[in-house]
This record gives structure tokens, sequence and C-alpha cells, in this order.
């Protein structure tokens, strides 16, 4: 009998890519055959791993199409909004990035179709915020993975997503009435690409439907809201964290090699504020711990680094993770999961997207504290990481909620039901 071959297409962003790693790694101790179509600039991404990939072919560069316009350039350009309030954002954030995730789906669609037609798989995995059209043409079962905030799945009882907004925000039904207004003509023009392949409209401020076989969000207990209309259980599961098994990871010493270890990563697309990151590495020189920082491809813009900071451009995180007393990030749903699966204090400073969500959830439910991004004093983020590694009640609640994860991996649940999709 051959074995099942899966097909994972995560969405071009390390949180979705090393998310779909563990369900994929636990899928091959289960003997299926996981692969990766990998979107352009993630090639190598998923050997390294040991899975095969198949290379999307990047048909805006072949015909000349933004082809000076990459995501880091994008990025880039909206570094100044990135202060703003998640309402400010709607504008001058929200908008354009989904101008620009309409344009990835139209223009990889031909490529997609012809590597599903070659791969064959048995069934696919999607994890992303919209949905391609030959995934849903492709005859085969597929997956929906939720792995930003739950709040990507609306429900009255839930925040509205990318908000940042308590559920009862007074706030709420203006920021919900703009993100119509502000994503209407992307959404126009992606229903039109929709209807050309075969696939019926979908709502107003929605880009990617249910899958009619399986849901998988990676929204574990501790952090889940309580919904005002259940999801069918049948459809919708709910994942205790999907942490990737990683080599071990030796943090190195340092010229001052004392105290508690903190990490930060403001993820891939973060580390180009490099102007953020400096001003927190002055602070870092005073205080009595060893701070290790992910600053991307950004290390050349460093010229000096005090005696217990330790630069690099890449760690395996869920190894450092498990090792640190803190760790501060942006607030992506991975990192946030990461960090309650080993028990570590999540300090947030978020700059987009569902970082905002996390932030205020971190706060809420007494896992992590949020602090926005400017405006804050040398003394008060000092005060902050120094009274965070200190807290007893927090570290408590967080020990807690790695027991009742690490009790029940996601990776295993995911891996087993997807598996039960093509036995149907």
């Amino acid at each position: 009998m051959n074995k099942p071959v899966i097909a994972f297409f995560p969405e071009a962003s390390f949180g979705s890519a090393l998310n779909c790693v563990g369900i994929a790694q636990q899928l091959q101790r289960e003997g299926a055959v996981p692969v990766f179509i990998c979107h352009p600039g993630f090639t190598g991404v998923f050997d390294e791993y040991g899975f095969k990939e198949y290379q999307l072919a990047d048909r805006a560069a072949a015909d000349g199409q933004r082809s000076e316009e990459t995501w880091q350039a994008f990025i880039t350009a909206h570094l100044e909004h990135f202060n703003q309030d998640p309402m400010a954002q709607l504008e001058t954030y929200v908008a354009p990035t989904w101008e620009a995730i309409v344009d990835t789906a139209i223009d990889a669609e031909e490529g997609l179709e012809q590597l599903l037609k070659r791969i064959r798989p048995d069934a696919i995995v999607l994890d992303n915020v919209i949905m391609f059209p030959a995934i849903a043409n492709a005859g085969v079962p597929w997956v929906r993975v939720v792995s930003c905030a739950e709040t990507e799945i609306p429900d009255p009882n839930v925040p509205p997503y990318l908000s940042g907004l308590s559920v009862d925000d007074p706030a709420r039904a203006e920021f919900e009435a703009r993100y119509l207004k502000t994503t209407a003509k992307a959404h126009r023009r992606y229903n039109a690409f929709r209807q050309r392949r075969g696939l019926a409209p979908l709502h107003a401020g929605q880009f990617l439907e249910p899958s009619s076989h399986l849901n998988l969000l990676l929204a574990p207990s501790a952090v889940r809201y309580q919904r005002a209309k259940q999801l069918p259980p049948d459809r919708y599961v709910f994942l205790e964290g999907c942490v990737r098994e990683e080599a071990k990871f030796e943090p190195p010493p340092l010229p001052v090699n004392e105290g508690p270890i903190v990490y930060l990563s403001f993820g891939s697309l973060g580390a180009i504020d490099t102007s953020l990151i400096k001003r927190m590495i002055e602070v870092f020189a005073t205080l009595p711990a060893r701070f290790y920082v992910n600053v991307g491809g950004f290390l050349e813009s460093y010229q000096q680094v005090p005696d217990n900071v330790y630069l690099g451009s890449w760690f395996p995180q869920p190894s450092i993770v498990a090792q640190t007393d803190l760790f501060i990030h942006h607030g992506g749903n991975n990192s946030y999961c990461e960090a309650l699966y080993f028990g570590v204090p999540s300090l947030i400073m978020p700059y987009c997207w569902d970082g905002h969500d996390n932030a205020l959830r971190a706060e809420q439910t007494g896992t992590g504290h949020h602090l926005e991004r400017d405006g804050w004093t040398p003394d008060e983020l000092a005060e902050l990481v120094l009274g965070m590694i200190a807290d007893q009640k927090m570290l408590s609640r967080l020990k807690q909620v790695s027991n009742e994860m690490t009790a029940d991996p996601g990776t295993v649940k995911a891996a087993d039901l997807i598996l039960a999709q093509i036995h149907r």
C-alpha cells in the first residue's frame, strides 16, 4: 500500500511555515509523506527539516510585474505605520496588505494548479489567510489551519480580527465597519478572481472559507474565548500548540555570562526595525541578565554590542525559548503559543496584524504584558523586564499552562485528524 502524500502550502511567513513543520514531522512518524509547496524566497526552509520541496514559480518576477517588490521591501515601506493604533492601520497597512495578498493568490494560481497535478496529493493542508482556487478544485480533501490568532474566526464573543480590542470595547462597531470599507476594493477583485476559477464569492471581508473537511485552530485552551456560537466539533478542532522538533541550541557564552536569559525576536519582518532594537539593546546593557537577540539579516547594522548581549541572524526558536526566562516578541501567534507551551512569560510589542490581538489576550489571561513599540522610557522597559522575570504569580500560571499543553500535543492530534480525512 502506498504511503499517503500530504501537500502543505503555508503562506510566505516563517510563523505559518514552521507551524506546519511540526505537523509534518508527526505525519512522517505516522508513515505519511509530507511535501511542501514553497513560495519564492522559502527555498530550502523545509529541505533543512528533511522534506521534499516543490517551488512555486514567481510569475510576478517572470513577467516583470512588481519584480522589485518583495515582502521585505513592502514592510520597509510601511515601517512608519507600525506605531499607529490598529484602527489607523486599517487604511495605511491592512488594506494594502490585502491587496498584496490578493495579488499573490492570482499570480500563484496557474503554477499551483500545475504543481498539484504533478504531486497528486491525497490531502492538502493550507495554512494561509486566503483561499487559492487551485486547492479547492484539486479534488482531494483540504484542511484549513488557522495559525493566526483565534480572532480570525469571528464570533460575537470574540474581538474583531486585527483590532487589539476587547470584546465589549465601544469602538468595536466602528472598527468592523471601517474594516469592511477599507478592504472592499481588494475583496471585490478577489471575488471576481474566484468566480473566474469556478468558486462562489465570499461575504464582505472574508477571503478564506472554512473547509468542509477539517479546520485546525492554533488556540490553546488557556487563551481561548468562550464563543457565543460553538463551532461544529467534527469540523473545527482547537490545538494546544504545534511545536516542531528542533536541534538543541546551546546559548553561546557571553563576556558577562550570568543572570536569567531573555530572548528577543520580532520575526523575520520585524527585524527590519533596527532603530527599535538598538534602543532596547541600550537598556539591556544596564540589566543583570543575558540577552539573545534575533536581528535577522541585519547583523551589519549593529556596530557595538554589550557584553551581556548576543546577536544572531537565526535561532532554533523552540529550543531557545525552552531555556529562557522571558520572551520578547511581536505577538505572532506561533511565537506566543511557543512561549505558552514552554511556560515562558511574553512581553509583546506588536507592530501589525494579529500581534495586537495577542498582546491584549496576554494581558487578559495573565500570561504576559503588552508594551507599545514607541513611547516607552528606558526605566519603564527595564522595570518591566526585571519585574516579569521575578513575577512568581505569572510564572506559576504559565507552568500550569505548559503542563496542560505538553500533555496534549497539537502536532499529534493534527496529524491523526489529517490522516483520517484520507481514510473516510
